[in-house]
Order: structure tokens, then C-alpha cells, then sequence
């Protein structure tokens, strides 16, 4: 077909409709060729895109707007060892875009941009570029209509003295509640709804901390076993809410249900905190699939070992590394951060592996690029920030030492209260958490709320599964119960797992008064794990 196109603009990123039409542009630095595919139904149309700015490639076109399905696929050089993996066979998902149709289908084409190895033990099999087109396979990005009817929404802007967190899961908090319609049940709606957010006002709760809602692409050794990502930790799309958390759609309605929700948190005077994951991708190792970053500029978008480029820093445990040191990565992730708090309207964020993103070389850096881009930001210095203070890399444990502006979570406030209630730790050791945990945030002037306090958070056992099980039990994984961690601070009277014994009931009752007791008198932000009000079990799986 004949179409007009125009050269657009390198700036915003991503998709920008304007009532006419709509400007795509993709940052890719060593990319020789790029090619916006737009389809109609399964039919695509390649377009090449001429005009590159400042290594974004751009273009507008007329009478393209809300709805349109597209995705990229990027010519270049597949070279491993110089870290270049561009395959053009591989659709790639837009790393700008606003909506995201759903998720990967790793049995319609091979996702990997190497020829896939029947036996799975060689390591160098990304070296023989694979050419099958895993079109079927790729989820396409949605152009959307950011317009949204706020109705004078304000932020609660509640004070951090006055904050209590819930950390909770957007289709875990609603999806068993049978006083929900089934459509909304797990859904941005559901969490939306008056039922869902009578409970948290009754609770008392004045911020829900979500975990993931940025799109996310399961893992393929997850989907070989028939399982899934639950928690979500698996980040492919830093601007687009996840689509299977939408009941009204998954083609641009996930980004108003999206919006919708936060309207109604903050009407019942709820802030809402969104957990990020900007230190690594869904994209995993070098054996992993290309579906987005790896193919747009492999060698930009990722920490490579310097002097063997074929292969990832990992200071996540997770195969991969996103190279903030790089200014274009950094912009990346403060357009995200600005988008979800000026369009989306959100109070703050947690940061995954926080530690990570202050790398300098190796080192965790406090004055790094990050912090002073997010200390200098009009928008982003006003919100709440919170770190997970560590990473799996060397020198990664660095709690107490965020700057200021920054609250974090207190792993050794968990760990002090936990050996406290199970008689090994001292009564002066217990105060000092208590109290605020000065030695951590005085010496910087922070204040006691600098400290999240956490008894119990989602990764680990929950509050009832820590005072009966002394060993992780995650035999739904399929991993043999070799994931996870021993939690060697848990508590069970002597009794391992569930029992009908009514001592041991009353005992591990009256012990979780006393955590959530420690948790609501003690200086500092309380942060609760939603469910552990209700005595919510796992079963002993500490790895969920």
C-alpha cells in the first residue's frame, strides 16, 4: 500500500499520537538499519525508517493513532563477541512503549536470536544466528490515547510519619474475593473497587505498595515447566502496565484501568508506591531470548564483562545487568519514573536491587549518575523513594548508606526483630531498632521514617509460615527445593509445618501478635505483607 510519510522527530521516544497521527522513534546507537512494522491482524507492513537523530531513528505517520498494533526489527551486526546481537528476524518490543498486548508465546517461534541447542548444554551456542521470524511469539506494542479525565485527582501527599505500607499484589490481593464480579477479580479494576478499598481503609493502610506492574515477560525455563512469574520481577516493559492485570482490555485499555485505579486509591486517601525493577530485564544471560533491549542495542542497554563482551555483568542473580552508567539507559529510566508519576499520577517508588543501579565500575556509588539525576529532577525529588538496599554483587549490602531523601528497607531491623522474638538477640540490640535505628540515619540527618521496618516481606516466608517452619518447603517450583534460602531466624515451637495441636496454634498466634505488635509501636515506616493480617500460609514455600 501507498503511504505518507513524514521524517518526525527524535523526541519523546516511543509513540506520540496528536489527534493526526503519530511520531515513532527508537534509540538505537550501532543499529544500521531499522525497520517499524505495523499490523493488521497477522498481517504486517515493514516500513523503513530513514531519518535518525542522535541515534534515534524516527518518523511520523499521518493517520496512524490509538489502537495501532507495531513492533521493531533492527538490522545490524551478530557478533557476540563485541557485543552485537542484532537479528532482524526477531520482532522486537518497542522499549518506550505505553501498552504491551500480552504475553510472550515461547511455543509459536524460537524467541532465541541463536539457533536453539536440542540438548541445552552448550554455552556457545549464541554464536550461530538463528533466521526464524518468531513474529507469532512476540506480543505488539499499542499505541494509546494518554488523554485521561483526572476530575481534579490530587495526591494525598501524606506525610512519611504518618505512612503505613501494604506491600500487596495487584491480582493476588483481589482474586480470591467471591464479593467481586470473577471479571474484576485480580484486576486494576478489582483493586479499584469499594469492597478492596473498604479493607484498606479499615485496616488503616495509607499506601499500597504494588510489586511489579510494569509488563512482564515470563521466563522460558518458567513456561517449559507450565509455571509462571508470579511475583513479576521480570521487566520487558518500563512504560506500559501489565496487560493480564487489565479486565477491560489488552489493547490500550490497561493504561486507562491503569489510571483509573490510582483515581480511586486516592480518593479513599490511599497513596500508591510502585515497586521497580530497572536493574536487569526479562532478557536473562547470553543464552537468553531476544525480545526487546538485546536486539534494539544489545552492547548499550546492558553491563558487558569488559574484556569478554559476549557475556553479562550479573550483580542480580539474574543473568543480566541494565547499564545505568550509560546516559541513555539513565534516561530511560527517569523517562519511565516521570511518566508514571506525571501522566499515571503515582506517590513514589521502591527500587529493586537499588544497590545496583549506584554502580559505578563495581563499586556502589552514592553520589553515582542515578542519585544526582533523581535528586535534581523537579518531579522526582518530591515523591516517595524507596530503596531495597543491596544487590548480589561484591560490597552490594549497603543498608544505612542511601542519601538523603531516601527511606530503605531495614534488613537488619528484620533480622534483629526476628532473632529478638526467638530469644537470640539482646534487649539492647532490639531498642535500637526499635527506637528508630539512629545508628543507620542520624549521622546524614534522616529521620527515624528513613527506616522501612519489615517483619515480613514477599520474598521469604510469610508472618504465619515463619513461626511454623524452620525449612523452606517450595516443592511447587519444581526446582527439587533447591531455590530459595534457608531462613534460619524463623520460629515454630518445635513443631514443623501446619498441626491441629491446639498449644502449638495459640503459641504461633500469640507470636505473630508480637511481631505485628513490634512492627506498629516501633520508630520508623511500618511496611505489612498483605495477608499476614490474616495469617496467610505458603506452606513453607519461601521462594512464591
Amino acid at each position: 500500500m501507498s503511504r505518507e510519510i513524514w521524517p518526525g522527530r527524535p523526541f519523546p521516544l516511543g509513540p506520540t499520537w496528536d489527534g493526526q497521527g503519530t511520531n515513532f522513534s527508537l534509540f538505537s546507537e550501532h543499529a544500521e538499519r531499522v525497520e517499524l512494522c505495523l499490523f493488521d491482524g497477522d498481517d504486517e507492513e515493514r516500513i523503513a525508517v530513514t531519518n535518525h537523530t542522535a541515534h534515534n531513528w524516527h518518523m511520523y505517520l499521518p493517520g496512524v493513532g490509538p489502537g495501532q498494533r507495531y513492533g521493531y526489527r533492527v538490522h545490524g551486526a551478530y557478533d557476540p563477541g563485541h557485543g552485537l546481537r542484532f537479528n532482524p528476524y526477531k520482532l522486537l518490543i518497542d522499549p518506550y512503549a505505553k501498552a504491551i498486548e500480552g504475553p510472550i508465546d515461547y511455543g509459536a517461534a524460537n524467541v532465541l536470536p541463536y539457533v536453539p541447542d536440542p540438548e541445552g548444554a552448550r554455552d556457545d551456542a549464541d554464536l550461530e544466528m538463528d533466521d526464524e521470524d518468531d513474529v507469532l511469539a512476540i506480543p505488539k506494542c499499542v499505541v494509546v490515547d494518554e488523554r485521561f479525565d483526572w476530575e481534579g485527582d490530587r495526591p494525598p501527599q501524606r506525610a512519611w510519619s504518618e505512612t503505613v505500607i501494604y506491600e500487596t499484589h495487584v491480582k493476588g490481593y483481589t482474586k480470591r474475593r467471591e464479593d467481586l464480579p470473577d471479571e474484576l477479580r485480580g484486576t486494576y479494576a478489582g483493586l479499584a473497587s469499594d469492597e478492596a478499598l473498604g479493607y484498606l481503609k479499615e485496616l488503616g493502610v495509607t499506601a499500597v505498595e504494588l510489586l511489579p506492574v510494569h509488563h512482564i515477560a515470563d521466563e522460558s525455563f518458567l513456561n517449559e515447566r507450565g509455571l509462571t512469574n508470579y511475583w513479576g520481577y521480570s521487566s520487558i516493559g518500563y512504560l506500559a502496565p501489565h496487560a493480564l492485570y487489565a479486565a477491560t482490555g489488552r489493547h490500550g485499555e490497561q493504561v486507562r484501568e491503569f489510571k483509573g485505579m490510582v483515581k480511586a486509591l486516592h480518593r479513599a486517601g490511599v497513596e500508591v508506591i510502585l515497586d521497580v525493577v530497572y536493574n536487569h530485564t526479562a532478557e536473562g544471560n547470553h543464552l537468553g531470548p531476544m525480545l526487546s533491549f538485546r536486539g534494539v542495542d544489545n552492547f548499550a542497554y546492558y553491563r558487558l564483562v569488559p574484556d569478554d563482551m559476549r557475556h553479562y555483568m550479573d550483580y542480580t542473580g539474574t543473568g543480566n545487568t541494565l547499564d545505568a552508567r550509560n546516559p541513555v539507559v539513565l534516561r530511560m529510566i527517569m523517562d519511565s519514573l516521570r511518566y508514571w508519576v506525571s501522566q499515571c499520577h503515582v506517590d513514589g517508588f521502591r527500587f529493586d536491587l537499588a544497590s545496583t543501579l549506584a554502580r559505578g565500575l563495581y563499586d556502589v556509588d552514592r553520589l553515582s549518575a542515578f542519585f544526582d539525576t533523581i535528586h535534581q529532577d523537579p518531579v522526582l525529588s518530591q515523591v516517595k523513594l524507596i530503596a531495597e538496599p543491596w544487590d548480589v554483587g561484591p560490597g552490594g549490602y549497603q543498608v544505612g548508606n542511601f542519601p538523603v531523601l531516601w527511606s530503605e528497607w531495614n534488613g537488619i531491623y528484620r533480622d534483629v526483630v526476628r532473632d529478638f522474638w526467638r530469644g537470640q538477640a539482646s534487649l539492647a540490640d532490639f531498642a535500637e531498632r526499635f527506637a528508630g535505628s539512629s545508628d543507620l540515619y542520624e549521622s546524614d540527618g534522616r529521620k527515624p521514617f528513613a527506616s522501612i521496618n519489615f517483619v515480613t516481606a514477599h520474598d521469604g516466608f510469610t508472618l504465619r509460615d515463619l513461626v511454623s517452619y524452620n525449612e523452606k518447603h517450595n516443592d511447587a517450583n519444581l526446582e527439587d527445593n533447591h531455590d530459595g534460602t534457608d531462613d534460619n531466624r524463623s520460629w515454630n515451637c518445635g513443631v514443623e509445618g501446619e498441626t491441629d495441636d491446639p498449644d502449638v496454634k495459640t503459641l504461633r498466634a500469640r507470636q505473630q501478635r508480637n511481631f505485628l505488635a513490634t512492627l506498629m509501636l516501633s520508630q520508623g515506616t511500618p511496611m505489612l505483607l498483605g495477608g499476614d493480617e490474616l495469617g496467610r500460609t505458603q506452606r513453607g514455600n519461601n521462594n512464591a
